[in-house]
Parts: structure tokens; sequence; C-alpha cells
């Protein structure tokens, strides 16, 4: 008992939340202007930089979250809710910075139209998840809750979205692309990026149980 007034009420996850998606957005968006600026060098390094360096920003604020829930005596949702929601959205930011690195291993020598499509998807995922986050702290307002679910189904569309677009460029490559490699190489590419969307679509499923559970 004594030690547990030792402990602070209640950690500010929210917030943290907040600042891991939009870390998650600024990683979405540097990689999609790396894509756009791929034939320009050192536009692509930039890039490709700010990428990681939203990767690692996030990284702290998931540590953050983890230290917080073994120092905290009451947290506003449950624990393992938390655990799991800071976690999957890290699982984002990791695939972000995965799909930048495996461009440039694969030495990707050009950005096909499929590449650029996937790109956006995972970028409009990555706000849709960030205003679902933000929403969070407000979910026992009913129309909040509301708006938070609504959001998630964005997520979900977006996501089947990609899959569609997915299933379309490996199509693609296995008719018109004689390059055996060029054909290994873009499908890894063109699978990364989808599952940025799936882990997206991750995010929204535990953020609808957040809701349903605390709504």
């Amino acid at each position: 008992m004594l030690f547990s007034k030792l402990l602070p009420k209640e950690g500010n996850f929210f917030e943290l939340f907040n600042q891991h998606a939009d870390r998650i957005v600024e990683a979405a968006q540097a990689f999609e202007k790396l894509v756009e600026h791929y034939a320009d060098v050192q536009a692509r390094a930039k890039y490709a930089q700010q990428v990681d360096d939203a990767e690692r920003a996030a990284d702290r604020v998931t540590s953050e979250v983890n230290r917080l829930i073994h120092t905290t005596f009451i947290t506003p949702i449950d624990r393992e809710q938390i655990h799991g929601l800071i976690n999957l959205m890290d699982d984002v930011a990791d695939l972000l910075q995965d799909s930048a690195e495996t461009m440039a291993l694969y030495d990707i020598q050009h950005m096909t139209d499929e590449i650029k499509r996937l790109a956006d998807l995972a970028v409009k995922c990555c706000q849709r998840v960030q205003a679902a986050v933000k929403l969070l702290g407000k979910i026992a307002e009913q129309p909040v809750a509301e708006a938070t679910l609504k959001t998630c189904d964005e997520i979900d569309q977006l996501e089947s979205d990609a899959d569609r677009v997915l299933r379309s460029a490996i199509s693609k490559l296995f008719r018109e692309e004689p390059d055996v490699l060029e054909v290994i190489k873009l499908k890894a590419i063109y699978e990364l990026l989808e599952t940025v969307t799936d882990k997206c679509e991750a995010v929204a499923t535990q953020i609808e149980g957040i809701v349903l559970e605390n709504s």
C-alpha cells in the first residue's frame, strides 16, 4: 500500500500516444517525399534520414510508454491495451523505416506508379491513425466514441485499397517485367508497403476494442 502511494496516479499516456502518432505521420510523409524525389540522390538521402529520425523518435516515445506502464499506479485504460496499442503503432514506424532501407539495399533504380500509390495510401492510413489516436482521451463522450470508430472504418477501407493495389501490381510485374531479379525486388517492396497499411488496420482494431470497452 505504501509502495502504491509512491507511484503516480495516472501517466500522460494519451499525450504520448499523440506524440507517437505524429512521428508516424512524419515518417510516412518523409517516405512519400523520398519516393517523389527518388531520382535526386541528395533529396533521397535527406528524406531517408527524416524517416530514420521519425522512427527513432517514435522508439523513444514507445520506451517512455512502456516505462510508465510499470511505474503508474492507475492507468486510464487497461495496461494490456496500452501496451498493445503503442507497440502496434511502433510497428508502423518500423515498417516505414524498413521500406526506405530495403529500397536502398535492393538498389531500386526507379519508382513505379504502384510504389507511389502505396506510399500515398500509407500516408493516408497514418493520418487516420493520428486522427483516431487524438480522440482516445475523450471516448467517454458518445459522439467522440462514434467519430473514433468511423475513423477506424476509414483505415479499414484504405487497407482494402492497398490490398487491391498490391494484387494489381504483382500481376502487372509478372506480365510485363522481363528481368526476374527486378520482379523479386519490386514484389518485396510492394509487399512491405502494403504491410504498413495492414499494421495500421491492426492499430485500428486495437483502438476499436479500447473504444468499445471504455466508452
